[in-house]
């Protein structure tokens, strides 16, 4: 066979594999899902106590960001239905997220693990919820107006549920990831001699219509929204790539799901035009994602939820009374927390903690976690499962504070423990807490077959 002829014969079978390849996904392209959204402006109607800082000495003054609640309804071809809720809030507390799920469940027929809430945690968004801490620190205007937004907040929520569900369309979906740089591990910030893991991934879910068109794009990335701290209302670099990514995709929507941020800050920061580059450099990485090959997603759709006890390292009364005169007024505030909790009875000796897995088909897990997870659970699931088919999420159903590794536990520091001293739990969690959520998600990652 002469060069030519050769070169021929190679042009054709890689013509003829290009076709089969396009053949493929053109068959694996037709619609197999539905899938519904909506959003709704949960901006704050009147001045409010934002959540994110202590240091905060007024409630907010004025908006320079709306803030949206949206919704991503999903069936398979099973006809089995779950939602996710993304919202630009700190996060959704136990209290009105149990009330947002029994409501749901009544109302939409929507079961527990069928149902995510994630926020973005913006730190420049209203106070959800009035903690024991800050009851002593507000008046009672401020309390009630609190209560009246997380009143508002569930109707909202529970009603977008519906609205989702009701405008379930046939859809395709597809996932792959990109990678953006601005997330810094900051506890190198204090002290440098740290190790300063980071995840830099952006996973990405395409929701496209039958003609082609994007419906919804869910994507994530693991980083603190606290570019900001003043006192205008504003989503962060999250709500500025929502609506960088929107602006792109004229009809689509955007849901930011958070990641396992609680150790990452976005650096530098403190000024406006950087929490819109930010927003707008996830935006690009977001686009590059979706012009690029993305891998088609089959049912069903598999979910699992749970709630395992993690366990707290409480002192005992005698070292309690002898932080009443440590020299950090933090430690002295919670002593005297503590103190008055013994006083009327027992302290917690363990928190319920959310767990919950989706497996769509055999080609992607996604892990939602409760609280402020530190970085290290993203890269163990992913090492665990698999670094291109797991999507591990934080800040999902519970925000109440920091989950650190063993790693990050045995260092101590702000989210090690020191975070403690400025709510009401005992204590920094025992040394077992990250094998206990390891376990857990292992269990619910067989249950719904992500180990096959």
């Amino acid at each position: 066979m002469t060069v030519k002829a050769k070169f021929r014969f190679v042009s054709l079978a890689l013509l003829s594999v290009g076709c089969l390849a396009v053949s493929h996904r053109a068959t694996a392209a037709e619609p197999t899902w539905k899938a519904g959204v909506a959003r709704v402006n949960i901006t704050p109607t009147e001045s409010i106590w934002m959540a994110g800082y202590g240091a905060r000495t007024k409630p907010s003054e004025g908006v320079r960001q709306p803030l949206y609640a949206k919704a991503l309804a999903l069936e398979d071809h099973t006809g089995a239905v779950s939602v996710i809720v993304t919202a630009d809030l700190i996060g959704f507390r136990r209290e009105p997220a149990e009330r947002i799920v029994a409501r749901a469940a009544k109302e939409h027929n929507l079961a527990r693990q069928k149902l995510i809430l994630n926020a973005s945690h913006t730190h420049s968004g209203p106070m959800t919820r009035v903690t024991k801490a800050y009851s002593l620190r507000l008046g009672r205007e401020q309390i009630e107006a609190i209560q009246r937004y997380q009143d508002r907040l569930v109707d909202l929520v529970v009603d977008l549920i519906g609205q989702a569900l009701a405008r379930r369309e046939p859809v395709t979906l597809a996932y792959e990831q990109g990678l953006a740089g601005f997330a810094v591990n900051r506890r190198r910030v204090q002290r440098r001699e740290h190790p300063s893991p980071t995840d830099h991934d952006v996973p990405v879910l395409a929701v496209r219509k039958a003609d082609g068109s994007l419906l919804a794009a869910a994507f994530g990335y693991a980083c603190h929204a606290t570019v900001l701290n003043d006192y205008r209302i504003d989503g962060d670099w999250p709500g500025y790539a929502q609506s960088a990514l929107e602006e792109r995709y004229p009809g689509a929507m955007a849901l930011f799901v958070n990641g396992c941020g609680a150790d990452q800050n976005p650096l530098p920061r403190r000024k406006v035009e950087l929490a819109k580059r930010y927003g707008e450099t996830l935006a690009i990485a977001v686009d590059l994602v979706l012009k690029g090959e993305m891998r088609d997603l089959s049912g069903p759709l598999r979910t699992a939820f749970e709630r395992v006890p993690l366990a707290f390292k409480a002192p005992s009364r005698a070292e309690f009374e002898a932080r009443l005169n440590d020299g950090n007024q933090r430690k002295r505030n919670h002593a005297k927390r503590m103190l008055t909790i013994l006083e009327e009875g027992e302290l917690i000796e363990s928190m319920p903690y959310p767990v919950q897995v989706w497996q769509f088909g055999d080609a992607l897990t996604l892990i939602a976690l409760a609280g402020e997870a530190v970085v290290d659970y993203s890269l163990r699931f992913k090492r665990a499962y698999g670094w291109h088919d797991t999507w591990v999420s934080a800040y999902n159903n519970d925000v109440f504070g920091y989950v650190p590794s063993l790693r990050v536990l045995t260092e101590g520091g702000y989210e090690g423990g020191d975070a403690m001293w400025g709510g009401s739990f005992p204590g920094p969690f025992r040394a077992g807490v990250e094998e206990t959520i390891a376990e857990t998600v292992d269990e619910l990652v067989e249950r719904t077959g992500g180990n096959d």
